[in-house]
């Protein structure tokens, strides 16, 4: 009898063994699961950023102030293409491209000045470009691309009177790969818009 009872009580442990390590192992796969779905926005929130700060450290408040606005009409013209909105990102360029044009280079450093004048005409045309191309969204979108590229040099330079993101895209540009420049950490990609939103990542924070 005490043989059979001991028996029994063995195997209820065993069973009660099996199902605890059961529950742990599906609530384990359960988190796995969510983790994978979260995917992308996980992984940036966890990855390491580098941060840089602009090299110029005195820049006039003047030249200061119109780099902002600048750069402010850049992230109006990055937001309206995200939003997929051709009308918008055209008129930010215009204002864009008026500011350009009435910068005041007096107020830079020759050393400053020269940064400034190797991308000055690449802003102008492709503000341009963007400012008359409101019926063809794509266009618009491959100018921004060199826009970004001429944006980031200027503001890895002087600053952007903001905290800015660098973002990039693999995939923009047929598969060459693309970049931008964002207020917010988070990512919403002006090359696809809806389409891929989330695709790229986070590769400095620009001080």
């Amino acid at each position: 009898m005490k043989q059979l009872f001991f028996g029994l009580l063995a195997t209820l442990s065993v069973i009660a063994y099996s199902c605890g390590d059961n529950t742990s192992t599906e609530q384990t796969n359960t988190q796995q699961e969510e983790n994978a779905s979260a995917g992308h926005a996980t992984t940036d929130e966890n990855a390491e950023i580098k941060v840089v700060k602009a090299s110029f450290t005195n820049v006039d408040a003047g030249a200061a102030a119109q780099m902002k606005t600048i750069t402010d009409h850049y992230l109006q013209i990055k937001n309206a293409l995200t939003d997929e909105k051709a009308s918008e990102a055209g008129a930010a360029a215009k204002a864009m491209l008026e500011t350009v044009k009435g910068f005041d280079k007096s107020l830079l450093t020759a050393d400053q000045k020269k940064v400034y004048d190797q991308y000055e005409a690449g802003l102008k045309e492709q503000a341009a470009h963007i400012s008359k191309s409101t019926n063809d969204l794509e266009h618009q979108r491959e100018r921004f691309a060199t826009m970004s590229d001429n944006m980031y040099a200027l503001v890895k330079a002087f600053g952007g009177g903001k905290t800015l993101y660098h973002d990039h895209c693999p995939m923009a540009k047929d598969n060459k790969g693309a970049m931008w420049l964002s207020e917010t950490k988070e990512i919403r990609n002006p090359y696809f818009g809806e389409k891929m939103m989330k695709c790229g990542s986070v590769e400095e924070e620009i001080q």
